[in-house]
């Protein structure tokens, strides 16, 4: 589709921007919601499920589509997929309790994962690979914009109108955009001799799910040597072993394994794991700090966050504009590794003196330098895999990231848990003696949690019932908490900061091959390009 003339080229990415703000919106909207809807539907158990099984649908759906949009085409992916997405969405808006939205919530995840792959996948039929640094960037800053209007939308739907909004607000979004790709996006004809490989894809899903699920679970739901954990992991262990054996014997493999003899393939992916780990493991810890250990609330939290996103819009739309134009991708990344890094390790050193000014300066480091990596290592996929693999090679970016995502954030939490437990444990010993003459405070410390710090309305009761002559001992015991929460986060930005810092050393080993000034033309380009005309 590179024949295209360039207008056209740029209607359909504006379409296909459109459509990915319309599921990145509509998932990070609903974080700032759940409270309110949780506190009418009831169900706060299950309130984890309302991400996971978000994640679950979109990473299975992601890497699946991969092969399938490469022999049919991305046109039907994108097109099911924002019809999907859509219909889960009205659905989510009519939720009577926790289960439907679960299930509604999972119709999404389906949708989104075909949107995601299908949408990025597109940027490398469109354009040679000299041009996608620049819609590479473009695009990632679709998930900027969301993670800055979605949260702060979605607190004002639920403060000022009915939740049900959340999910409905960007219906219009979804058909434009349906409409646009439909009219504007070239169909393709279905590739000759290439089966659906339904075997791998089965044994696939078998892999992934119970790894992701045994990831979100562990440290946290069950221990990580329960039953439920090491089982869930040999299952995906058997399932893998099973994979790759299929995968060796058919003629079309959902993933081709060969991909992995390239040496670029490999290692962008890796380091692409090691930045999903590093990028939500650190990322999502750090509204507690802000909320826990300075102590601003959920909204200022959210303004403190902003100059991260912001930071990391600017730097991948600029980056995009860089590789474009000089065709290097290398030193972007580099750069932008030990950047991020820098500004993990800042955060790695904060405590309960610590100013905004500090964490607003470290977070615009992590997004800026977030924004310079990010786009690079699917760019380095794209342009070392042919382009028939372009769909799944896409796919597979896109599902080492979400695992890397995953397993950094149960390992992280993890961590933290140990910390704070470790911490608590000290602090505690430390104030027996003192908590010996002051029984009502001895119960209050035994029955506190450092995660207490984040509901500032329950802290404020607490206080209250405290009497005015223990008010200063009673201050003391919440620094002390919000030491031990301090410890328990610090910790989990340094380890972050060492796992940036390990993939800025693996992107030395990264062999940088020439970004092309277009795509090669084989037979079945020639006749697309007739059949378009």
């Amino acid at each position: 589709m590179e024949h295209l003339a360039y207008k056209r080229k740029v209607t359909i990415m504006i379409a296909i921007m459109a459509a990915m703000l319309f599921a990145a919106v509509n998932q990070t909207i609903v974080g700032t919601a759940l409270p309110r809807i949780i506190a009418e539907l009831g169900g706060i158990q299950y309130f984890s499920w309302v991400f996971t099984i978000f994640m679950l649908a979109s990473s299975i759906t992601a890497i699946l589509v991969g092969k399938l949009s490469d022999i049919y085409g991305r046109k039907p992916f994108i097109l099911v997929g924002i019809g999907i997405f859509s219909v889960g969405s009205l659905l989510a808006g009519f939720s009577n309790d926790i289960f439907q939205l679960i299930a509604c919530r999972g119709v999404q995840g389906l949708g989104g994962g075909l949107i995601m792959s299908t949408a990025f996948a597109a940027v490398g039929d469109l354009f040679a690979p000299r041009e996608r640094g620049r819609w590479q960037g473009l695009m990632s800053s679709v998930f900027g914009l969301a993670s800055v209007f979605g949260p702060t939308l979605g607190g004002w739907i639920v403060d000022n109108a009915n939740w049900h909004w959340v999910f409905w607000v960007f219906l219009p979004f979804g058909i434009v955009a349906f409409v646009l790709i439909l009219i504007l996006f070239p169909n393709v004809e279905k590739k000759a001799g290439e089966k659906v490989d339904y075997a791998g894809s089965l044994f696939l899903t078998t892999t992934i799910t119970p790894l992701l699920l045994a990831f979100s679970w562990a440290g946290s739901k069950y221990d990580w040597a329960s039953v439920q954990i090491v089982g869930l992991f040999l299952v995906t262990i058997a399932s893998l072993i099973v994979f790759i054996v299929v995968e060796n014997k058919v003629k079309s493999p959902v993933l081709p394994l060969h991909l992995f003899r390239n040496p670029i393939f490999s290692l962008s992916n890796i380091i692409g794991f090691i930045l999903g780990a590093g990028m939500f493991g650190a990322a999502m810890y750090i509204p507690f700090f802000i909320q826990g250990v300075i102590g601003r609330s959920a909204t200022a939290s959210g303004f403190i966050m902003m100059p991260m996103t912001f930071g990391m819009v600017i730097a991948s739309t600029l980056g995009g504009q860089f590789i474009s134009k000089t065709g290097k991708y290398k030193i972007l990344a580099l750069a932008g590794l030990l950047v991020m890094s820098a500004g993990m390790f800042s955060l790695a050193f904060m405590d309960l003196n610590t100013t905004i000014t500090h964490v607003i300066v470290s977070n615009i480091f992590i997004g800026v330098g977030l924004g310079m990596s990010f786009p690079v290592f699917t760019l380095t996929i794209q342009n070392a895999v042919e382009q028939r693999f372009l769909g799944v090679a896409t796919a597979s970016a896109q599902l080492f990231r979400q695992i890397g995502g995953t397993v950094g954030v149960a390992i992280m939490g993890t961590i933290m848990n140990l910390r704070m437990e470790h911490e608590t444990k000290e602090v505690t010993s430390e104030m027996g003696a003192s908590l010996m003459n002051n029984p009502m405070l001895a119960k209050i410390v035994q029955k506190l949690d450092p995660q207490i710090l984040m509901n500032h309305d329950g802290l404020e009761k607490l206080k209250d019932s405290i009497p005015a002559q223990f008010a200063p001992a009673f201050a003391k015991i919440m620094d002390s908490m919000r030491d031990v929460l301090s410890y328990g986060l610090t910790g989990v930005y340094f380890i972050a900061a060492f796992v940036v810092l390990a993939g800025f050393l693996l992107t030395f080993f990264l062999k940088e091959i020439p970004l092309r000034s277009s795509q090669p033309a084989d037979e079945k380009q020639n006749k697309e390009k007739q059949q378009a005309m």
